[in-house]
């Protein structure tokens, strides 16, 4: 009997020695934190991977995510500055940074954490856009409007050991009640707008083809008046050569001459013509010299 109960005493110690080793170790991974308590408080922050060890029985273990997070917001309406309403749907991007800071704060929660960050990002996301213009708003979905986001958040998440990375919009839409009318207010925009622009093309087009045909003509009338000069020096120049030509009395009564014989020959066209000259004719006086 006493070698039974011995054996009973050493199976007990062992089975006992292993469920304190079982129950102090700690393995930690790479994606999260380990958190040990003791007796409800934080003792100390296991923030690398490996095997690590607590004392069974006081101190407990807690599990955090280290890796990135992703919070979806519901959909909400927002008005804009010039009281347009619009509908909103956004994520969130978090990670916790600070374990310690984030057990103390929101007891180690992530659904407390969920839903602080659900109430900063929708007072951020409602203040921005009622600083903006609905025009601007839709404009702003490229980034803009994002980046304005988490400048107005700041740091503020970092009281609780949060760091927000991003905030990013899914939607940004108009409410389908008054899509329609927001629309064709922007289409008669634009149609204002492009009319504008045709006006003003136009007028300058006009601008353009007067100044066009005021250069042509002075253009024109500059060539006409060169083209009369030249002539003008031409027929000078040809009057010169011709008295020049006939600057002798030999050659003037020679030039003379030639001019009645072309007169003459000018006159005596068809058949039995008769040429009456006169005694002074240069032609009359030939025949009057023989």
């Amino acid at each position: 009997m006493k070698k039974i109960a011995g054996r009973f005493v050493a199976v007990f110690v062992v089975l006992a020695a292993l469920i304190g080793l079982g129950g102090s170790m700690v393995v930690t991974r790479e994606n999260e934190y380990k958190l040990i308590r003791e007796f409800g408080r934080v003792s100390r922050v296991i923030d690398s991977a490996g095997l690590s060890f607590k004392i069974p029985f006081i101190q407990t273990a807690d599990t955090l995510p280290k890796e990135i997070l992703l919070y979806d917001l519901a959909a909400s309406d927002v008005i804009t500055m010039d009281k347009k309403t619009m509908l909103t749907d956004s994520y969130v991007l978090w990670q916790i940074t600070d374990p310690l800071k984030f057990a103390q704060t929101l007891n180690s929660s992530v659904l407390n954490a969920e839903r602080r960050i659900d109430t900063t990002v929708y007072n951020s996301i409602k203040n921005v856009i009622s600083s903006m213009s609905q025009n601007d708003v839709i404009s702003g979905r490229d980034g803009e409007l994002s980046t304005a986001i988490m400048a107005n958040i700041g740091a503020s998440m970092e009281q609780y050991g949060i760091r927000l990375l991003a905030v990013e919009t899914k939607r940004l839409d108009l409410p389908a009640d008054n899509k329609a009318a927001v629309y064709e207010r922007m289409i008669s925009e634009r149609d204002k707008i492009a009319a504008t622009y045709e006006a003003e093309g136009q007028a300058e087009a006009k601008v353009i083809q007067n100044t066009t045909d005021r250069e042509i003509a002075i253009s024109i009338s500059n060539a006409q008046a060169q083209a009369a000069a030249i002539t003008a020096e031409g027929e000078a120049e040809y009057m010169r050569i011709l008295a020049a030509a006939y600057n002798t009395p030999e050659r003037a009564e020679f030039y003379g001459f030639i001019r009645a014989l072309d007169a003459a020959r000018a006159s005596l066209t068809g058949n039995n013509n008769t040429l009456i000259l006169p005694g002074d004719s240069p032609i009359a006086r030939i025949f009057m010299a023989q």
